[in-house]
């Protein structure tokens, strides 16, 4: 009965990770709680939240489905006698887009950037809540303000709407919209957003400076998100500006934004394609979907791959093989800088501009000759300046 206490009480809410851990070890693993239809929660504890992610034994999740179905979760949840709640210090809760916070891009790099931010910041606690299915977004971002979260982080353009009305009804509380540019001005809403088109442009003038066959190919997620059609055309602006004769073969997943990014089946298919009607570089930009076309790539002897939204040597070892660069987005300084600075009150509404770049090419640095070095540093100053416009008409 003891056993069975613990589980119902570690089901309500927000989990208290004091008292659902395995044991007072600190290095035991945080259950998952269910929260409602399609949403995920882990709780950060007392401190800077950990990044061990581990579900419940199966034994215990079967019993709480059971429970589930006989009704019994929410009584027994709310009789706990502790309250069964984080700290009452200064709460940051991250909601992700549709996908998986540790989809080796862009979730997780908005996740890592919350939990650096929380490290600066005295008494901070990180929680977040995985969409499954976007019309979620808007009770995502509640079950965060009724925790009296102080600052909140919405990651993807498809929380955009939801991110301003809830910033709108709730002026109290903070929020940081990744990839969500704000076309007015609110006092506590800040969008950070990126100028993919560049470091698409940067990744692409390598492309067409390495590719073999004059071909190269992308896999990438929905064009209803402006940031993957950025990244889409500022590639392949890049490839033609260093190979005039480069042919692209570029194709958006067909579906809406529940399936476009957490589709590494339909990634891998279509990367396939591009390899087999001649591309030798493919770029992946569609978190867990540019995944699977970036490992299929790397079983095509000779060919390489292209990640995106930050480094991906240092997330998806499956992609070694082929994994020449990144296109990034500092989007982890970006969220860490915003938290900080609304701590200590200094952040402001309106939109905050990220850096970009192209990440090492670790294990094919001899292939990158001192001359296309050269180059990348010219486009790279040229990005800068403005002489070099990344996607021109």
């Amino acid at each position: 009965m003891p056993e069975l206490h613990r589980v119902l009480r570690c089901t309500h809410g927000f989990v208290n990770t004091q008292t659902c851990d395995e044991s007072s070890d600190s290095s035991s693993a945080v259950p998952k709680t269910e929260l409602g239809s399609g949403t995920l929660i882990v709780s950060g504890g007392d401190g800077p939240s950990r990044t061990k992610d581990v579900n419940m034994a199966p034994k215990r999740r079967h019993l709480l489905a059971l429970l589930m179905v006989l009704g019994l979760v929410t009584a027994a949840a709310c009789s706990s006698d502790d309250g069964g709640g984080v700290s009452s210090g200064f709460k940051i809760g991250l909601v992700t887009d549709t996908g998986k916070v540790d989809d080796k891009s862009f979730n997780q790099s908005a996740w890592e950037g919350a939990k650096d931010g929380a490290q600066q910041i005295a008494g901070a606690t990180t929680d977040y809540i995985e969409t499954e299915e976007s019309k979620d977004y808007a009770n995502n971002i509640q079950l965060f303000i009724d925790d009296g979260a102080k600052v909140i982080v919405t990651v993807g353009f498809g929380l955009g709407e939801a991110t301003i009305e809830a910033a709108k009804a709730n002026p109290d509380v903070m929020f940081i919209g990744v990839d969500q540019f704000q076309g007015e001005e609110i006092s506590n809403l800040a969008g950070l957003v990126f100028p993919e088109a560049k470091s698409g442009f940067l990744a692409g003038a390598l492309a067409g400076m390495l590719t073999q066959t004059d071909i190269v190919g992308a896999v990438l997620g929905t064009d209803l998100v402006p940031p993957v059609v950025f990244f889409k055309e500022g590639w392949e602006n890049g490839a033609r500006y260093t190979n005039p004769n480069v042919q692209t073969i570029s194709t958006y997943h067909p579906g809406g934004l529940d399936v476009a990014f957490g589709d590494p089946e339909w990634g891998a298919t279509t990367a396939r394609q591009a390899l087999d009607q001649g591309a030798d570089i493919i770029f992946g930009a569609g978190g867990a979907t540019g995944n699977g076309a970036l490992i299929e790539v790397a079983g095509e002897p000779g060919a390489l791959c292209v990640g995106v939204d930050w480094d991906q040597w240092n997330t998806l070892p499956e992609a070694h093989p082929c994994l020449v660069t990144s296109a990034m987005k500092n989007i982890v300084k970006g969220v860490s800088d915003l938290l900080v600075a609304a701590a200590n009150g200094s952040m402001a509404g309106g939109n905050f501009i990220g850096d970009v770049d192209i990440a090492p090419f670790h294990d094919f640095d001899d292939m990158v000759t001192d001359e296309m070095r050269s180059t990348i540093e010219d486009i790279r100053k040229g990005l800068a300046d403005g002489s070099i416009n990344p996607m021109p008409g």
